[in-house]
């Protein structure tokens, strides 16, 4: 007689928050982890919670990693060094994307240990706490050397009764939704899919997100589940009145982006805005190493591109990345120039939240400034300085000094790469509602949660659950 299947679902991360994605798939004990990401939050818990895993790592079977970005790809060090000797799954431009991703964090944790160590003697300040580095430069190599690389829509073998897929989730480049194929008999096939980070139709660079196939069960992103994306031509309009507004005040707009997909997004829509004489010529700084190589990424996996850009670009030998009033900045020393430079000027740097890297430094030089603005253009987890920013807050902490924040603070919602609740809704659409057994929802705050939970129900969804930490959800 056949042993019965078992199967589970449980989530260490990105449940009832939006960092530090970590979820298993239980298939007859053997475990598959979803993505291995940085918490990023309080000082002292993101250390805690990055520092030790929630469980051990001879107890996976295999990781599959969505995309690159930090808050899924972030720890997998910290998998490899805890003993973790296995596969790491991905697609080739989400290696190339984490490659750059892990070796930037790794050199981020070791010089803001050693910043701010020399903060303490040059102040002696008593108040301040030194974390040691989660990993190195060694530990990223060793977890990299883990990576297979899979093609989107290729189906491929892990267990003996178990397949995995990717498809473009149409976020970041090489960012994938991967679909499992478990085999209960010969008749029955369970269909599992897990969105990572669910992406945009229409959006520029990339392909939209692909259809998946009918599904048993979806692990769906709610990030911005209770949230709509402004108009595209109102976020140009908005774009262009901080640009002029700040130009006029002898301004710097000083924009915390991550260094993937939203840096060039940015540059992009500059670009356009200055083609077009919208905004005046000014000087741009992307004052990040990673942007830098990122873009270069960029460049070599145009299987991830859309056909507009490959129209209005690429089959023209042009790029939208390159033009005579962008800079990019490598060198630190010439990184700390941008802290005395006079006159109007655009500062886009990493990180995204605001938590770590270049971006720290000018917040702190410029936030007090009424003649700057500061543009935030995409989500800031709870917690972080950028959310303290983002919610307008009178006062931040940086590097352990209270600073008044003068400058302007304006939001602009449409550059999200995470869908919103009606395109999730539409997403969703495409699926066979009376074969999908239920939407288990993770990567959001409890309030986007519950309103999205209620927009997929009343649109034909047979049941909707938010995924708890560590509670067992029994598939089959």
């Amino acid at each position: 007689m056949k042993k019965e299947t078992n199967v589970r679902l449980y989530s260490f991360g990105a449940v009832q928050e939006v960092t530090g994605s970590k979820h298993i798939l239980e298939v007859d004990g053997k475990r598959i982890l979803i993505d291995c990401g940085m918490f990023q939050g309080r000082r002292e818990e993101t250390y805690r919670r990055n520092k030790t895993l929630p469980f051990k790592a001879e107890e996976i079977d295999v990781v599959f990693l969505t995309h690159a970005h930090f808050d899924h790809s972030g720890n997998l060090p910290s998998l490899v060094i805890d003993g973790y000797d296995k596969d790491i799954y991905a697609t080739p431009a989400t290696f190339d994307l984490t490659s750059l991703i892990l070796n930037d964090s790794a050199y981020i944790q070791k010089r803001d240990t050693e910043f701010i160590r020399k903060i303490i003697k040059k102040r002696k300040r008593t108040d301040l706490k030194v974390y040691e580095p989660i990993y190195g430069i060694d530990d990223v190599k060793k977890t990299l050397s883990k990576f297979i690389l899979i093609d989107y829509n290729k189906r491929i073998k892990v267990f003996d009764n178990v397949e995995a897929e990717f498809y473009d989730a149409g976020h970041i480049l090489g960012s994938a939704m991967v679909v499992f194929f478990v085999k209960i008999d010969e008749f029955k096939t369970l269909k599992i899919g897990f969105s990572g980070d669910l992406g945009r139709k229409n959006q520029v660079i990339l392909k939209d997100p692909q259809k998946l196939p009918d599904l048993d069960y979806f692990i769906l992103e709610s990030t911005y589940g209770n949230r709509l994306h402004d108009n595209l031509i109102k976020t140009k309009d908005e774009l262009a009145e901080v640009i002029n507004s700040t130009y006029k005040k002898k301004g710097k707009i000083i924009i915390p982006a991550f260094a993937v997909e939203r840096t060039q997004e940015i540059i992009y829509y500059i670009h356009e805005l200055i083609e077009t004489k919208r905004i005046p010529s000014l000087p741009i700084y992307v004052d990040s190493p990673m942007a830098v190589h990122a873009t270069s990424i960029f460049k070599i996996h145009p299987e991830c591109f859309d056909r507009e850009t490959f129209e209005l670009f690429y089959d023209k030998d042009d790029s939208p990345f390159d033009f005579k009033d962008v800079n990019y900045i490598i060198d630190v020393e010439k990184s700390k120039k941008l802290n005395s430079l006079k006159g109007p000027a655009i500062i886009i740097a990493a990180s995204g939240m605001c938590e770590h890297g270049r971006i720290v430094h000018h917040l702190r030089n410029n936030i007090e400034k009424p003649e700057n603005t500061i543009l935030v253009v995409g989500f800031m987890a709870q917690h972080t300085l950028g959310r303290k920013i983002a919610d307008r807050e009178k006062e931040v902490k940086i590097f352990g000094e209270k600073l008044k924040v003068n400058a302007r603070v304006k939001i602009l919602n449409t550059f999200s790469a995470h869908a919103d609740y009606n395109e999730i809704k539409e997403y969703i659409k495409q699926f066979n509602l009376d074969k999908l057994k239920k939407i288990f929802l993770v990567h959001g705050e409890p309030d986007a949660q519950k309103y999205l939970e209620q927009v997929l129900e009343k649109n034909g969804v047979k049941e909707v659950k938010r995924v708890f930490y560590n509670e067992k959800y029994k598939l089959i």
